[in-house]
Formats: C-alpha cells, structure tokens, sequence
C-alpha cells in the first residue's frame, strides 16, 4: 500500500515522465502531444461484440500511451491522472457529439433538457419558446441544459484496487469531469457499478472467452437506475482491447435503466404524481457502459430531442488497428 507521503512526493517532485522516462517532469511536453494532441476518433474491435455502445478513444495503445497508463495504472504515477483525464475528456465530447447529433436528417437529438429543433431551423426549450438557431458550428454541447454528462467507470476488481492502492479508471473519470466543468459542460461521476461474482484473469483469455467470463458479472448498486436516468450515461474506462467489459457494463445499465423506468412510471400512476430524487454523489462504486439506443421518439414515449436512453462510451486509449476500421 502507497503511503501518503508517497503519493505527495510524486506530486511535488515526480521523478521521471510517465512516457519517455525524461527526468523531473510529469509528462513532458512531446508524450503529452502524444496523448491529447490527435483529434478522438470511432474504434470497434475485431471481432465486436454484440451490444457493444459506440466507444470513443482519444489515442492509440502504444508506445508513450502504454507507457503513460501502466504508469498510472501498476506503479501508482497519480500525477497523471489529471493529463490522463484531459484526454479521455476530449473522448467524451467526441461521443456526445455524434450521440446528439440529428437523426435522419431531422431535429436537434439529444437529452433530457435539451432544447428541440422546429421546422425553420429555430431551436426551443421544452415548452416551444423560441431559443434561437442552431450554432452554426453544429456544436452539440450540455453547456445549454441543465442534465449533467454521467460518467460511469468501468470497476476494476477489489483486489486489484487493493493491491494498487487506487482505482485507476474511476481516478481518471474524476479527472475527466473537473475537465468537462472547467470547459462549461456540467459533467459528475457516478461509480454505481458492483461486481457480483468473481471473475477470472482476463489476460491470457480471447475475445469469446473475455465475454464468457465478464457475462453476468456486474450490476448496479441499489438507486442507481434511478441516478444513470437524469443525464446522458458515457461508460469510461482507461483501455479499450476487446470491449467485454464495456458490453458487460453496458448490459447492466440497460438494465438498471429499464428497472428505473418501470419503477418510476408505477410511481408515478398514483393519486399524487411524487417524483422521489435519489440524493446525488458520487459515492457509489461501480462503471459500465451501454449501446447508444439511436431511436426515433413515438408517441407516448418521454424521451426528448429524437433520442431515448443516451448511452455511449469513451476511453484513453485502444489498440491502432482499431481506429482504423470504417464501417458504413
């Protein structure tokens, strides 16, 4: 176990770069190009697994990246979090954008709160005042709304936390929301994600064996449908090689999600209509990610802006081959 001393040395007076291992630096400004300097870009692994959301990376898994995160991740270097966060910030935004964007061609998608696209191209709230038009830039952002972006961290096992001293998907995902706030998106965390069973050691194992293992492995901690339901949920995590366990936490908050839904709409079927808020914090453990639902709102339905359940994912790195593969 790191002592406190420890983590306060590293931050005052970091020994060497997390990639190069040039001295006296955190991350010295080439491997910090490195890390956040490419524009995030779609990755799919080979073979994808079914219900996999669309993820997001901000870099590719090699060389001065690698270095950085087992750094961070096996040798406690928790100074680079907040680079680490910087950069799985910039994989959020990426995936919101096209989680937002408009489908078939029409109305502005969203979440709750978002303001709604008219015929002429002017934007209203909730209740049809005009808003204005749309940024011209296409921009889609939460600054306008009021639903915080929900990052949910993908957990790692308990004892590997302990044996590292730190949880490092969750350190990052802190990093990543002060990140989104400073830049004026309202962004908070919430760890709602347990493991239920025991898992084995995912190295070694391939990509069936990988989701064989993780299926049936996580769920969320009592409430948290409740919670994963007031903002767009992006499931981070700091790697990405096969997606099974962004699909495993994908799963469990579908599920989650769809539990909410029917427990509210029970309560609210009552006499007195009684919306009842779970308190916020970030004080729950637990992280998956889940299939961005790209459906069209019908009739009857309580979504807003043309987009039911935004789920997608991002994370700091994943392999180079697979940002490479574009399928239409």
């Amino acid at each position: 176990m790191r002592g406190w001393w420890q983590d306060l040395t590293d931050l005052v007076l970091p020994a060497e770069c997390g990639g190069c291992g040039r001295p006296r630096t955190v991350l010295c400004p080439e491997c910090r190009a490195v890390l956040n300097g490419a524009a995030p870009g779609r990755v799919r692994p080979v073979p994808e697994p079914p219900g996999l959301p669309v993820v997001h990376a901000a870099a590719r898994y090699a060389d001065a990246v690698r270095a950085v995160l087992l750094a961070h991740k096996e040798r406690g270097a928790l100074a680079l979090a907040a680079p680490l966060g910087a950069a799985l910030a910039g994989a959020v935004r990426a995936g919101l954008q096209e989680a937002c964007a408009p489908v078939d061609g029409v109305g502005w998608a969203g979440w709750p709160g978002m303001p709604r696209e008219r015929g002429d191209g002017a934007v209203t709230g909730l209740d049809g005042a005009h808003g204005g038009q749309l940024p011209a830039d296409g921009e889609r952002s939460a600054r306008s709304v009021g639903a915080p972006v929900l990052l949910v961290p993908v957990p790692s096992a308990r004892g590997a936390v302990r044996a590292r001293g730190h949880d490092p998907a969750r350190r990052i995902a802190l990093a990543a929301a002060g990140e989104l706030r400073r830049a004026g998106t309202p962004a908070r965390v919430l760890a709602v994600l347990r493991q239920r069973r025991a898992v084995a050691d995912q190295s070694g194992l391939n990509s069936r064996q990988r989701l064989d293992n993780l299926a049936g492995a996580l769920a969320v901690a009592p409430g948290g449908g409740r919670l994963l339901s007031e903002g767009p949920v992006v499931l981070v995590d700091d790697l990405m090689t096969t997606g099974a366990s962004l699909t495993e936490a994908a799963r469990a908050v579908r599920e989650a999600r769809a539990a909410g839904a029917v427990a509210y709409g029970e309560a609210a079927t009552g006499v007195y209509r009684v919306v009842a808020r779970e308190g916020r914090g970030e004080g729950m453990a637990g992280a998956t990610e889940e299939a961005t639902g790209r459906e069209r709102v019908g009739p009857g339905t309580t979504a807003v802006c043309g987009i039911r359940d935004v789920i997608c994912a991002a994370v700091v790195a994943a392999p180079p081959d697979s940002f490479e593969i574009n399928r239409n």
